[in-house]
């Protein structure tokens, strides 16, 4: 798909296989069991994660990795539709997670470029994030510097940890005269 180098080497985005699953499930149970950008309180199992990933696949919506020279999955991201009614189906939500020792190196950027990338060529009008809890101030920054807008904030509206956690709305058009709906919508 495309190959970036990073300060530490070189990186390839693709497509994530079954096979990246077991990475995947322990970045994201780290994310979980560590952080509150996910706002899940115990890590999913890996069937759960596989089932997850094969239903946004089976969308034809994109899941992809980061990959180093070797294969080991760096950090991963997808596109999932918004919400299941109908006249939401021009909008999609990224989610992107990194191993904890790749934070702050780029690859957050570049998987959600690939992200936007994929999701504009698939005719996708809207592009939200939702991003949670402390964390929340680099993600903000991460998808401003990729043409997000804060569209709000939600107070309180989570809770973990013991704490109750904000999460701040972004919104991005996708493509030329994203703004506006299709005739006849």
């Amino acid at each position: 798909m495309q190959s970036l180098t990073r300060p530490s080497g070189a990186m390839t985005l693709r497509p994530a296989t079954e096979a990246d699953m077991p990475a995947i499930a322990a970045i994201y149970a780290h994310h979980v069991l560590h952080g509150d950008a996910s706002f899940e309180i115990d890590p999913p199992s890996l069937a759960e994660m596989i089932e997850r990933r094969a239903g946004i696949v089976a969308k034809g919506l994109p899941y992809l990795v980061a990959v180093d020279e070797a294969g080991e999955v760096l950090g991963y991201a997808y596109a999932s539709t918004y919400r299941p009614r109908p006249g939401y189906r021009h909008t999609v939500e990224d989610s992107i997670y990194l191993r904890p020792d790749m934070l702050g190196r780029g690859l957050g950027k570049a998987l959600l470029a690939a992200i936007i990338e994929a999701c504009t060529a698939l005719g996708y009008r809207q592009m939200l994030a939702v991003a949670g809890g402390d964390s929340s101030p680099a993600s903000v920054k991460l998808h401003q510097s990729m043409g997000f807008h804060i569209a709000g904030t939600l107070e309180a509206i989570g809770r973990k940890h013991g704490r109750w956690l904000p999460t701040v709305l972004l919104q991005r058009a996708l493509g030329e005269g994203s703004t506006t709906p299709p005739k006849g919508e």
